[in-house]
């Protein structure tokens, strides 16, 4: 039989490998997950995987090597429980994320995000685009992850009983980093599907196939990009999101509540340490557990009387924030263990960068992707590493080399140091402190 991957992309699935193992990419929204849900995903990974799940940047779980035949039944299962990896892949409408999971306001945008997926995902209107469309809810503009996405959502609060957000369009990383725009300020809840769908639309007529929203602004310039906007919302019907009662998933209505968090180094976890998470959820922190942008598990708990007891919990199940590892922000993609895109293998290169690390650059945030893809937001660290190319070595093997950014701003990173050999970057991450 002939697989066409192509159009298996669609389903949240990419070729891995010549052999034709394939990563399935389960969309997450607002990165919030119950425990039924967490442990279905952890039983789906054991039968039909590696015992392993991966956590994104995207608050989505990724499951390696599987078959084409077992696809079918995975989704089902996916399915039984409320979840679905439609769309997490190729040109169409991706997962949902908040990457400010917990903070101050995240009651109201985990239930705007949900309700975003739930528009969205699996809809034929927002499929088959030239390429895909992210949309990120944020709580507030700590972490600047609203300058990444094609639609970014900040909610800058309640004003006559309407939860208003600033409106980011058409931005992104990849091989050509460029950050959104202010489209506009205070937009209700009431407009922001119209606005997105407007954008969507402009992003599937004027974008060549293989680029994102960005390249649209870059060709035309924003003047002309607002007026196409404009065009497509002339006719546009506001449409109203009022539920019946409040739909939020965690515990506590308001406020950051009492956190706690599980770092999980390079979101790599078996699913036997993903079960005992997900058992502290369920005595803890009400059912539910947040995979988070920075590719840790997260709990909000419902009382702040059993912190000591949840945090001795996570101590049993392995996780006591003594190592570096723990103690850093250290966000890191699949690399060439996992991803066909990969020129590095970037966990290795993460343990040694760390161990290369003085006091001071541990007290920074890094992260490293292994290719231009940029998928572990190097560009949104205090420090980034980027695999750029691959060279062949005196030894006649294939070597990659890096460029180091560092950022100081509310922007994106750049680079500092570029080409780097694998020993240069240690030396130049050693140089830090």
């Amino acid at each position: 039989m002939t697989i066409d991957y192509n159009r298996l992309r669609v389903e949240g699935v990419y070729k891995q490998n010549e052999d034709g193992q394939l990563m399935l990419r389960v969309k997450v929204p607002a990165g919030v997950l119950s425990v039924e849900q967490a442990l279905k995903v952890a039983d789906i990974s054991d039968r039909f995987s590696n015992g392993l799940l991966h956590l994104t940047t995207r608050g989505s779980i990724e499951l390696h090597w599987l078959g084409f035949g077992d696809l079918a039944e995975v989704l089902r299962q996916l399915s039984a429980v409320g979840l679905t990896s439609r769309g997490a892949c190729g040109g169409a409408v991706r997962g949902i994320v908040c990457s400010t999971t917990f903070a101050e306001g995240f009651a109201v945008t985990q239930v705007l995000a949900r309700k975003l997926h739930r528009h969205f995902a699996g809809n034929p209107h927002f499929e088959g685009l030239p390429k895909k469309f992210k949309i990120g809810v944020d709580a507030g503009y700590e972490g600047s992850r609203h300058l990444i996405q094609d639609a970014g959502l900040v909610y800058v609060g309640t004003e006559d009983g309407l939860d208003l957000y600033d409106v980011w369009l058409a931005g992104g990383l990849g091989r050509e980093p460029m950050p959104a725009l202010l489209f506009e300020e205070k937009v209700p809840e009431r407009r922001i599907i119209p606005l997105i769908e407007a954008a969507v639309r402009v992003h599937k007529q004027n974008t060549p196939v293989g680029k994102r929203l960005k390249h649209v602004v870059q060709a035309i310039g924003e003047k002309k990009f607002r007026q196409l906007l404009a065009g497509e919302l002339k006719n546009a019907v506001e449409l109203e999101l009022a539920d019946g009662f409040e739909k939020r998933l965690t515990a506590l209505p308001h406020g950051p509540g009492v956190r706690l968090e599980a770092n999980i180094f390079a979101g790599e976890v078996d699913t036997a340490t993903f079960r005992r998470l997900a058992d502290i959820a369920g005595r803890f922190a009400a059912g539910y557990l947040a995979v988070t942008a920075d590719q840790n598990v997260a709990f909000l708990l419902g009382d702040a009387g059993c912190r000591d007891a949840a945090r001795q919990a996570l101590a049993e199940a392995g996780f006591t924030g003594k190592t570096p590892e723990e103690q850093m922000v250290f966000r890191i993609c699949p690399g060439n263990h996992e991803c066909r895109m990969g020129l590095a293998a970037t966990r290795d290169v993460a343990r040694e960068v760390i161990a290369a690390l003085g006091e001071k650059g541990r007290a920074m945030t890094w992260a490293i992707s292994g290719c231009g893809n940029s998928c572990a937001q190097p560009q949104l660290a205090d420090a980034g590493i980027l695999a750029v190319k691959s060279v062949k070595g005196e030894d006649g093997h294939r070597q990659p080399l890096f460029d180091l950014l560092r950022r100081e701003d509310s922007g994106f990173g750049h680079a500092v140091r570029q080409g780097l050999s694998f020993s240069e970057l240690l030396q130049a991450v050693a140089d830090l402190g």
